[in-house]
Protein backbone atom coordinates (compact mmCIF):
# COMPACT_ATOMS: atom_id res chain seq x y z
CA UNK A 1 0.00 0.00 0.00
CA UNK A 2 1.34 3.43 -0.94
CA UNK A 3 1.88 5.94 1.83
CA UNK A 4 0.36 9.37 1.02
CA UNK A 5 2.72 12.27 0.39
CA UNK A 6 3.36 14.93 3.01
CA UNK A 7 0.68 17.23 1.61
CA UNK A 8 -1.88 14.48 2.32
CA UNK A 9 -0.89 13.88 5.93
CA UNK A 10 -3.59 14.34 8.54
CA UNK A 11 -3.90 17.89 9.81
CA UNK A 12 -3.10 18.65 13.42
CA UNK A 13 -5.90 19.82 15.74
CA UNK A 14 -6.07 23.48 16.69
CA UNK A 15 -5.15 22.85 20.33
CA UNK A 16 -1.81 21.31 19.35
CA UNK A 17 -1.05 24.15 16.92
CA UNK A 18 -1.61 26.60 19.77
CA UNK A 19 0.52 24.61 22.23
CA UNK A 20 3.34 24.30 19.70
CA UNK A 21 3.25 28.02 18.92
CA UNK A 22 3.51 28.75 22.65
CA UNK A 23 6.41 26.30 22.99
CA UNK A 24 8.25 28.02 20.14
CA UNK A 25 7.56 31.35 21.83
CA UNK A 26 9.13 29.88 24.97
CA UNK A 27 12.41 29.80 23.06
CA UNK A 28 12.17 33.55 22.41
CA UNK A 29 11.22 34.20 26.04
CA UNK A 30 14.34 32.25 27.02
CA UNK A 31 16.78 34.52 25.19
CA UNK A 32 15.18 37.92 24.43
CA UNK A 33 14.99 39.25 28.03
CA UNK A 34 18.47 37.94 28.85
CA UNK A 35 20.31 39.17 25.79
CA UNK A 36 18.57 42.54 25.44
CA UNK A 37 18.16 43.66 29.06
CA UNK A 38 19.28 41.34 31.85
CA UNK A 39 22.73 40.49 30.50
CA UNK A 40 23.80 44.14 29.97
CA UNK A 41 22.52 44.88 33.48
CA UNK A 42 24.53 42.01 34.94
CA UNK A 43 27.67 43.18 33.14
CA UNK A 44 27.19 46.68 34.57
CA UNK A 45 26.83 45.21 38.08
CA UNK A 46 30.03 43.19 37.73
CA UNK A 47 32.11 45.89 36.05
CA UNK A 48 30.72 48.84 37.97
CA UNK A 49 29.61 50.47 34.69
CA UNK A 50 28.46 49.59 31.21
CA UNK A 51 31.20 47.65 29.43
CA UNK A 52 30.66 47.39 25.68
CA UNK A 53 33.76 45.21 25.22
CA UNK A 54 32.48 42.53 27.61
CA UNK A 55 29.02 42.62 26.05
CA UNK A 56 30.53 42.26 22.58
CA UNK A 57 32.63 39.31 23.79
CA UNK A 58 29.61 37.59 25.32
CA UNK A 59 27.51 38.20 22.20
CA UNK A 60 30.15 37.01 19.73
CA UNK A 61 31.21 33.85 21.54
CA UNK A 62 27.60 33.10 22.43
CA UNK A 63 26.63 33.29 18.74
CA UNK A 64 29.49 30.97 17.75
CA UNK A 65 28.56 28.39 20.40
CA UNK A 66 24.86 28.69 19.52
CA UNK A 67 25.59 27.93 15.86
CA UNK A 68 27.64 24.85 16.66
CA UNK A 69 25.33 23.60 19.42
CA UNK A 70 22.27 23.93 17.19
CA UNK A 71 23.86 21.75 14.51
CA UNK A 72 25.02 19.12 17.03
CA UNK A 73 21.63 19.04 18.76
CA UNK A 74 19.85 18.68 15.42
CA UNK A 75 22.08 15.76 14.44
CA UNK A 76 21.54 14.05 17.81
CA UNK A 77 17.76 14.30 17.53
CA UNK A 78 17.95 12.94 13.97
CA UNK A 79 20.11 9.96 14.86
CA UNK A 80 18.05 9.05 17.91
CA UNK A 81 14.79 9.51 15.95
CA UNK A 82 13.51 11.30 19.07
CA UNK A 83 12.67 14.94 19.66
CA UNK A 84 10.81 15.37 22.96
CA UNK A 85 13.48 13.89 25.30
CA UNK A 86 16.07 16.28 23.84
CA UNK A 87 13.69 19.22 24.22
CA UNK A 88 13.17 18.37 27.89
CA UNK A 89 16.91 17.91 28.49
CA UNK A 90 17.63 21.25 26.85
CA UNK A 91 14.90 22.96 28.86
CA UNK A 92 16.30 21.64 32.14
CA UNK A 93 19.93 22.46 31.30
CA UNK A 94 19.22 25.94 29.96
CA UNK A 95 17.03 26.80 32.95
CA UNK A 96 19.72 25.82 35.45
CA UNK A 97 22.40 27.74 33.56
CA UNK A 98 20.15 30.77 33.10
CA UNK A 99 19.77 31.06 36.86
CA UNK A 100 23.51 30.50 37.26
CA UNK A 101 24.17 33.57 35.06
CA UNK A 102 22.78 35.67 37.88
CA UNK A 103 25.34 34.17 40.26
CA UNK A 104 28.41 34.92 38.09
CA UNK A 105 31.16 36.67 40.05
CA UNK A 106 33.37 37.90 37.18
CA UNK A 107 33.11 38.88 33.54
CA UNK A 108 35.06 35.78 32.47
CA UNK A 109 32.73 33.53 34.44
CA UNK A 110 29.77 35.29 32.87
CA UNK A 111 31.09 34.68 29.35
CA UNK A 112 31.58 30.97 30.07
CA UNK A 113 28.13 30.62 31.64
CA UNK A 114 26.41 32.29 28.70
CA UNK A 115 28.27 30.00 26.30
CA UNK A 116 27.17 26.96 28.30
CA UNK A 117 23.61 28.34 28.47
CA UNK A 118 23.61 28.61 24.67
CA UNK A 119 24.38 24.89 24.49
CA UNK A 120 21.37 24.07 26.68
CA UNK A 121 19.10 26.51 24.85
CA UNK A 122 19.93 25.08 21.44
CA UNK A 123 19.58 21.54 22.75
CA UNK A 124 15.96 22.56 23.29
CA UNK A 125 15.38 24.70 20.19
CA UNK A 126 16.89 22.49 17.46
CA UNK A 127 14.74 19.40 18.09
CA UNK A 128 11.70 21.59 18.80
CA UNK A 129 11.66 23.03 15.28
CA UNK A 130 12.51 19.64 13.74
CA UNK A 131 9.55 18.21 15.65
CA UNK A 132 7.30 20.70 13.83
CA UNK A 133 8.45 19.16 10.56
CA UNK A 134 7.58 15.71 11.91
CA UNK A 135 4.08 16.79 12.94
CA UNK A 136 2.58 19.48 10.68
CA UNK A 137 1.62 18.58 7.09
CA UNK A 138 2.21 20.87 4.13
CA UNK A 139 -1.47 21.90 4.22
CA UNK A 140 -0.81 23.59 7.60
CA UNK A 141 2.64 25.06 7.01
CA UNK A 142 1.25 28.55 6.35
CA UNK A 143 -0.86 28.83 9.47
CA UNK A 144 1.99 27.28 11.47
CA UNK A 145 4.27 30.07 10.23
CA UNK A 146 1.67 32.65 11.17
CA UNK A 147 1.47 31.21 14.68
CA UNK A 148 5.26 31.38 14.98
CA UNK A 149 4.95 35.18 14.79
CA UNK A 150 3.96 34.93 18.46
CA UNK A 151 7.59 34.18 19.34
CA UNK A 152 9.17 37.64 18.95
CA UNK A 153 6.05 39.35 20.32
CA UNK A 154 5.99 37.26 23.51
CA UNK A 155 9.77 37.55 23.81
CA UNK A 156 9.53 41.36 23.81
CA UNK A 157 6.59 41.24 26.22
CA UNK A 158 8.57 39.03 28.62
CA UNK A 159 11.46 41.49 28.52
CA UNK A 160 9.11 44.29 29.51
CA UNK A 161 7.43 42.20 32.21
CA UNK A 162 10.55 41.16 34.09
CA UNK A 163 11.95 44.71 34.12
CA UNK A 164 8.73 46.65 34.72
CA UNK A 165 9.12 49.05 37.63
CA UNK A 166 9.38 47.24 40.91
CA UNK A 167 7.15 44.37 39.86
CA UNK A 168 9.93 41.78 40.01
CA UNK A 169 12.93 42.08 42.36
CA UNK A 170 16.24 42.05 40.42
CA UNK A 171 17.38 38.84 42.09
CA UNK A 172 14.19 37.04 40.98
CA UNK A 173 14.15 38.10 37.31
CA UNK A 174 16.10 35.16 35.89
CA UNK A 175 14.04 32.76 38.00
CA UNK A 176 10.88 34.27 36.52
CA UNK A 177 12.23 33.93 32.97
CA UNK A 178 13.05 30.26 33.59
CA UNK A 179 9.55 29.67 35.00
CA UNK A 180 7.91 31.38 32.01
CA UNK A 181 9.92 29.28 29.56
CA UNK A 182 8.94 26.05 31.33
CA UNK A 183 5.28 27.09 31.43
CA UNK A 184 5.29 27.73 27.68
CA UNK A 185 7.31 24.70 26.53
CA UNK A 186 6.11 21.87 28.76
CA UNK A 187 2.41 21.66 27.72
CA UNK A 188 3.25 20.91 24.08
CA UNK A 189 5.88 18.32 25.04
CA UNK A 190 3.67 16.63 27.65
CA UNK A 191 0.47 16.52 25.60
CA UNK A 192 2.10 16.19 22.18
CA UNK A 193 2.73 12.47 22.20
CA UNK A 194 1.70 10.54 19.08
CA UNK A 195 1.51 13.79 17.10
CA UNK A 196 4.13 12.75 14.54
CA UNK A 197 2.81 11.85 11.08
CA UNK A 198 4.30 8.82 9.31
CA UNK A 199 3.82 10.49 5.91
CA UNK A 200 6.12 13.33 6.96
CA UNK A 201 8.95 10.89 7.70
CA UNK A 202 9.03 9.43 4.17
CA UNK A 203 11.59 10.35 1.44
CA UNK A 204 10.75 13.51 -0.50
CA UNK A 205 10.71 13.77 -4.32
CA UNK A 206 13.78 15.37 -5.88
CA UNK A 207 11.67 18.06 -7.56
CA UNK A 208 9.25 20.25 -5.62
CA UNK A 209 5.60 19.30 -6.27
CA UNK A 210 4.00 21.62 -8.83
CA UNK A 211 7.40 22.97 -9.88
CA UNK A 212 10.35 22.21 -12.12
CA UNK A 213 12.83 23.45 -9.50
CA UNK A 214 15.05 20.73 -7.96
CA UNK A 215 14.60 20.55 -4.21
CA UNK A 216 18.28 21.19 -3.49
CA UNK A 217 18.20 24.36 -5.58
CA UNK A 218 15.09 25.56 -3.76
CA UNK A 219 16.79 24.95 -0.41
CA UNK A 220 19.77 27.09 -1.42
CA UNK A 221 17.52 29.90 -2.62
CA UNK A 222 15.47 29.77 0.59
CA UNK A 223 18.64 29.90 2.71
CA UNK A 224 20.13 32.86 0.87
CA UNK A 225 16.80 34.73 0.76
CA UNK A 226 16.42 34.48 4.53
CA UNK A 227 20.06 35.44 5.13
CA UNK A 228 19.70 38.62 3.07
CA UNK A 229 16.55 39.74 4.89
CA UNK A 230 18.11 38.86 8.25
CA UNK A 231 21.08 41.13 7.50
CA UNK A 232 18.68 44.03 6.92
CA UNK A 233 16.45 43.17 9.88
CA UNK A 234 19.42 42.75 12.23
CA UNK A 235 20.86 46.09 11.14
CA UNK A 236 17.63 47.90 11.89
CA UNK A 237 17.21 46.15 15.25
CA UNK A 238 20.67 47.26 16.33
CA UNK A 239 20.67 50.82 15.00
CA UNK A 240 17.01 51.92 15.07
CA UNK A 241 17.43 54.34 17.97
CA UNK A 242 20.68 55.82 16.62
CA UNK A 243 19.05 56.44 13.23
CA UNK A 244 15.92 58.04 14.70
CA UNK A 245 18.07 60.33 16.83
CA UNK A 246 20.02 61.36 13.74
CA UNK A 247 16.68 62.81 12.53
CA UNK A 248 15.38 63.99 15.92
CA UNK A 249 18.17 64.28 18.54
CA UNK A 250 15.73 64.23 21.48
CA UNK A 251 13.85 61.12 20.32
CA UNK A 252 13.13 59.13 23.53
CA UNK A 253 14.23 55.54 24.06
CA UNK A 254 10.81 54.35 25.16
CA UNK A 255 9.23 55.63 21.92
CA UNK A 256 11.63 53.49 19.88
CA UNK A 257 10.80 50.49 22.09
CA UNK A 258 7.06 51.18 21.70
CA UNK A 259 7.34 51.29 17.90
CA UNK A 260 9.26 48.02 17.91
CA UNK A 261 6.67 46.35 20.17
CA UNK A 262 3.76 47.68 18.09
CA UNK A 263 5.29 46.22 14.94
CA UNK A 264 5.65 42.77 16.52
CA UNK A 265 2.05 42.81 17.80
CA UNK A 266 0.65 43.88 14.41
CA UNK A 267 2.65 41.18 12.65
CA UNK A 268 0.90 38.35 14.53
CA UNK A 269 -2.64 38.61 13.04
CA UNK A 270 -1.27 39.59 9.64
CA UNK A 271 1.04 36.55 9.62
CA UNK A 272 -1.85 34.27 10.56
CA UNK A 273 -4.08 35.69 7.82
CA UNK A 274 -1.38 35.49 5.16
CA UNK A 275 -0.32 32.02 6.28
CA UNK A 276 -3.91 30.79 6.14
CA UNK A 277 -4.29 32.32 2.66
CA UNK A 278 -1.17 30.52 1.44
CA UNK A 279 -2.54 27.20 2.74
CA UNK A 280 -5.93 27.64 1.11
CA UNK A 281 -4.53 28.69 -2.26
CA UNK A 282 -1.48 26.44 -2.34
CA UNK A 283 0.93 29.39 -2.76
CA UNK A 284 3.45 28.93 0.08
CA UNK A 285 6.35 30.89 -1.41
CA UNK A 286 4.46 33.83 -2.96
CA UNK A 287 3.82 35.63 0.37
CA UNK A 288 7.54 35.36 1.17
CA UNK A 289 8.49 37.01 -2.12
CA UNK A 290 5.88 39.73 -1.54
CA UNK A 291 7.10 40.45 1.98
CA UNK A 292 10.71 40.66 0.83
CA UNK A 293 9.63 43.18 -1.83
CA UNK A 294 7.81 45.22 0.84
CA UNK A 295 10.99 45.15 2.94
CA UNK A 296 12.86 46.72 0.03
CA UNK A 297 10.17 49.40 -0.48
CA UNK A 298 10.14 50.22 3.24
CA UNK A 299 13.92 50.59 3.25
CA UNK A 300 13.83 52.89 0.23
CA UNK A 301 11.20 55.01 1.97
CA UNK A 302 13.48 55.25 4.99
CA UNK A 303 16.47 56.17 2.84
CA UNK A 304 14.54 59.05 1.29
CA UNK A 305 12.70 60.19 4.42
CA UNK A 306 12.79 63.95 4.93
CA UNK A 307 11.25 64.03 8.38
CA UNK A 308 10.52 61.82 11.38
CA UNK A 309 6.97 60.94 10.30
CA UNK A 310 8.10 59.61 6.92
CA UNK A 311 10.98 57.78 8.57
CA UNK A 312 8.75 55.99 11.07
CA UNK A 313 6.21 55.12 8.36
CA UNK A 314 8.95 53.56 6.23
CA UNK A 315 10.28 51.62 9.21
CA UNK A 316 6.83 50.27 10.11
CA UNK A 317 6.35 48.98 6.54
CA UNK A 318 9.76 47.33 6.57
CA UNK A 319 9.54 45.89 10.08
CA UNK A 320 6.06 44.38 9.74
CA UNK A 321 6.98 42.85 6.38
CA UNK A 322 10.23 41.47 7.83
CA UNK A 323 8.47 39.98 10.86
CA UNK A 324 5.88 38.25 8.65
CA UNK A 325 8.61 37.06 6.28
CA UNK A 326 10.71 35.49 9.03
CA UNK A 327 7.81 33.67 10.71
CA UNK A 328 6.36 32.28 7.46
CA UNK A 329 9.81 31.39 6.15
CA UNK A 330 10.51 29.31 9.26
CA UNK A 331 7.58 27.00 8.52
CA UNK A 332 7.88 26.90 4.74
CA UNK A 333 11.52 25.83 5.08
CA UNK A 334 10.13 22.56 6.47
CA UNK A 335 8.32 22.06 3.16
CA UNK A 336 11.40 22.23 0.95
CA UNK A 337 13.97 20.30 3.03
CA UNK A 338 14.96 17.17 1.12
CA UNK A 339 15.52 14.48 3.78
CA UNK A 340 13.25 13.94 6.81
CA UNK A 341 15.92 11.75 8.41
CA UNK A 342 18.25 14.80 8.47
CA UNK A 343 15.60 17.40 9.29
CA UNK A 344 17.22 18.51 12.55
CA UNK A 345 20.64 18.93 10.96
CA UNK A 346 19.29 20.78 7.92
CA UNK A 347 17.24 23.18 10.04
CA UNK A 348 20.37 23.87 12.08
CA UNK A 349 22.16 24.89 8.90
CA UNK A 350 19.26 27.27 8.21
CA UNK A 351 19.73 28.60 11.75
CA UNK A 352 23.05 30.04 10.56
CA UNK A 353 20.97 32.68 8.78
CA UNK A 354 20.11 33.95 12.27
CA UNK A 355 23.66 34.03 13.65
CA UNK A 356 25.88 34.93 10.69
CA UNK A 357 24.20 38.32 10.05
CA UNK A 358 25.28 39.43 13.52
CA UNK A 359 28.86 39.01 12.32
CA UNK A 360 28.31 40.67 8.91
CA UNK A 361 26.07 43.60 9.77
CA UNK A 362 28.41 45.62 12.07
CA UNK A 363 31.11 45.71 9.35
CA UNK A 364 28.63 46.99 6.77
CA UNK A 365 27.57 49.72 9.18
CA UNK A 366 31.13 50.76 10.00
CA UNK A 367 32.05 50.91 6.30
CA UNK A 368 29.02 52.90 5.12
CA UNK A 369 27.51 55.11 7.82
CA UNK A 370 30.50 57.33 8.80
CA UNK A 371 31.17 58.32 5.18
CA UNK A 372 27.81 58.06 3.42
CA UNK A 373 25.21 58.18 6.20
CA UNK A 374 22.31 55.91 7.06
CA UNK A 375 20.63 56.43 3.68
CA UNK A 376 23.40 54.50 1.93
CA UNK A 377 23.04 51.66 4.43
CA UNK A 378 19.28 51.51 3.86
CA UNK A 379 19.72 51.48 0.08
CA UNK A 380 22.07 48.51 0.49
CA UNK A 381 19.54 46.74 2.72
CA UNK A 382 16.82 47.47 0.12
CA UNK A 383 18.96 45.86 -2.59
CA UNK A 384 19.53 42.79 -0.40
CA UNK A 385 15.79 42.49 0.24
CA UNK A 386 15.03 42.90 -3.47
CA UNK A 387 17.49 40.11 -4.33
CA UNK A 388 15.71 37.95 -1.73
CA UNK A 389 12.36 38.66 -3.41
CA UNK A 390 13.76 37.71 -6.84
CA UNK A 391 15.23 34.46 -5.51
CA UNK A 392 11.88 33.44 -4.04
CA UNK A 393 9.78 34.62 -6.98
CA UNK A 394 11.77 32.27 -9.20
CA UNK A 395 9.86 29.31 -7.73
CA UNK A 396 6.79 30.94 -6.18
CA UNK A 397 4.34 28.80 -8.12
CA UNK A 398 1.94 26.42 -6.33
CA UNK A 399 3.89 23.62 -4.67
CA UNK A 400 1.03 21.48 -3.40
CA UNK A 401 -2.69 20.97 -3.49
CA UNK A 402 -4.38 23.78 -1.51
CA UNK A 403 -5.42 22.93 2.01
CA UNK A 404 -9.00 22.77 3.17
Amino acid sequence: MNIPGPEAAARQPGWFLILFALAAAGGAVAYVPLLTVLLPQRIAELQGAEDVAVLARVTFFGAVVASIANIVAGILSDRSALRRPWILAGLALSSVLLIAVGEARSASELVLLVMAWQVGLNLMLAPLMAWAGDCFPDSQKGVLGGALALSPALGALAGSLVTYGGLVPPEARLWLVAALVAALVLPAVIFGGARRRAELLQPRPEVLPGSTVPRGQAVRRMWLARFLVQVAEGGMFAFLLFWLRSLAPDFPENSAANIFSLVLVCAVPLSLLLGRWSDRHGRPILPLAGCALLCALGMLAMAGAGDLTQAVAGYVIFAIAAAIFLSLHASQTLRVLPAPEHRGRDLALFNLTNTLPAMVMPWLTVLLVPELGYSALFVLFAVLSLVSAVLLASFARPLATPGN
